[in-house]
């Protein structure tokens, strides 16, 4: 069965000649980038939430930095209000 995943050789070719990385370690580079960015609006509000009420941050804080947040991602998610970043959060 061939392989029907989205190559990315340019790329790993690009970074391994541009940086000390290895192949291995560019491949890896690669994955984890497209991985992040792959992640749904849903999954990147819960994981902030987690990381920054760790951190220390209280909700009113999180909640305001991550609206901050949203519009920089690769691709803008519509702009949410806090009261939908919390539903996000809390259902």
């Amino acid at each position: 069965m061939l392989d029907r995943r989205p190559s990315h050789d340019d790329l790993i070719d690009h970074l391994v000649r541009s940086t000390a990385l290895q192949r291995g370690e560019a491949t890896r580079v690669v994955l984890d980038v497209l991985a992040y960015f792959d992640e749904s609006t849903e999954d990147f509000v819960r994981r902030r939430h987690r990381e920054l009420q760790s951190g220390g941050s209280v909700n009113a804080e999180i909640f305001e930095r991550i609206a901050a947040e949203l519009p920089h991602r690769a691709v803008a998610p519509p702009e949410l209000s806090l009261r939908q970043l919390r539903r996000i959060v809390y259902g």
